[in-house]
């Protein structure tokens, strides 16, 4: 038996996310169905490094699974992309260790969130990029960048139908946004993230840029402990899972 990890790409816009359903259409069902079809019907069972949402994008999401097939890295990637739906891509396929894990082995993680700002919408972009076509302050938004860097209770940035039963604590490595003509991208990295923590994050933070609130209120914010205090989670559309980082 092999334990490959495989780096993947993937369009979110016609997936029901990451997650396997029975009657839905999700990147885990499209990846076991190429892998159970490989392996004459035996059911493969794929771990990603953590769920995305329906909508939400991937450049460097990274899956394990087991095998009893002893193929090149290069066929395994050839296999499987000559199989699989245009709108996932496997990256890079290599063999590790038996106890490699892909969600419990993650040291830190990447998103970008991309904005674009201008008044009239772009239909070419509408699933890759949120449209916000209100004027926004950036140098505020940095500001209110450099107060989610750092180690906090995440708890007032999440989702109250987390599944996360402990500790809402995490460290922000780096919190970005910078503006590039009409298009703003945010950077976050960090040691792990909450359901729905960076569009709760860029929700703020555009409040912050709209003059809605001060850099200053993130702070307070923590304090409070409260998911309903932070306002709206911003659509899935602008996200994307960049880099997945393990020892």
């Amino acid at each position: 038996m092999v334990r490959l990890k495989c780096t993947v790409q993937y369009d979110g816009t016609l997936f029901y996310g990451f997650q396997i359903q029975s009657d839905k259409r999700t990147i885990q069902g499209e990846i076991e169905k190429v892998l159970q079809k490989m392996h004459k019907g035996e059911k493969i069972r794929i771990v990603g490094s953590g769920r995305t949402d329906a909508g939400v994008h991937a450049k460097g999401q990274v899956i394990h699974f087991d095998s009893s097939y002893h193929l090149s890295e290069a066929s395994w990637k050839k296999a499987l992309n000559t199989q699989l739906p245009n709108d996932i891509y496997i990256e890079q396929v290599e063999s590790v260790e038996g106890d490699f894990h892909a969600r419990f082995d993650v040291v830190a993680k990447e998103y970008h969130y991309l904005v674009l700002n201008r008044e009239a919408q772009d239909v070419f972009k509408r699933n890759y990029m949120l449209h916000v076509s209100y004027p926004l302050d950036v140098d505020k938004m940095k500001e209110g960048c450099r107060y989610l860097e750092g180690t906090h209770d995440f708890t007032t940035f999440s989702s109250p139908r987390t599944t996360v039963t402990g500790s809402k604590v995490r460290t922000i490595y780096h919190a970005s946004c910078e503006k590039n003509g009409d298009e703003i991208e945010f950077i976050f990295r960090g040691s792990g993230f909450l359901y729905n923590m960076v569009r709760i994050m860029v929700g703020v933070l555009l409040e912050i840029g709209r003059g809605k609130r001060e850099p200053e209120d993130i702070p307070l914010l923590f304090e409070k402990k409260d998911r309903r205090y932070a306002g709206k989670t911003v659509n899935p559309q602008g996200l994307y899972m960049c880099k997945v980082k393990y020892e």
